[in-house]
């Protein structure tokens, strides 16, 4: 197709989709990053069961640091998944429960956390075999 012979707008068009695309990739991606990630992840997953204090959410996520745990929980807040309230007492309690947004991840978390169990074995039969033929390079 000769640009030539394309009205301005329908020359326009494929560079204005073009971009639209790579910014459409930045943005899904950056989302994918935050919701995709393994602390994010546990910390969806364990609010799922129901709202839970900061310790509670420590103790019940295996491995995880005060400052990562702080870190994700601001990230999550940040994005609109989690909501975190705060109880005047003494001491002050901070409790954290999904939102609308954050709930509206459990049927995808489920499914890709479901997807993950059943292909296990064949994604780590590909890995060994690949480990094996790539070994030393």
């Amino acid at each position: 197709m000769k640009l030539t012979t394309l009205e301005p707008a329908e020359a326009i068009e494929p560079v204005v989709e073009a971009v639209h695309s790579a910014r459409s990739c930045r943005m899904v991606g950056d989302i994918l990053a935050r919701v995709g990630d393994k602390w994010s992840m546990l910390v969806v997953m364990t609010l799922l069961e129901g709202n839970r204090h900061f310790n509670e959410l420590k103790r019940g996520i295996e491995g995880i640091s005060q400052q990562m745990l702080s870190r994700t929980l601001r990230a999550l807040e940040r994005d609109g998944l989690v909501v975190r309230t705060v109880h005047a007492s003494v001491p002050v309690r901070v409790e954290y429960a999904l939102s609308d947004l954050g709930r509206s991840l459990a049927d995808p978390v489920k499914a890709l956390g479901a997807w993950a169990v059943s292909n296990r074995p064949s994604i780590e039969a590909s890995r060994a075999f690949y480990d094996s033929r790539t070994d030393g390079v």
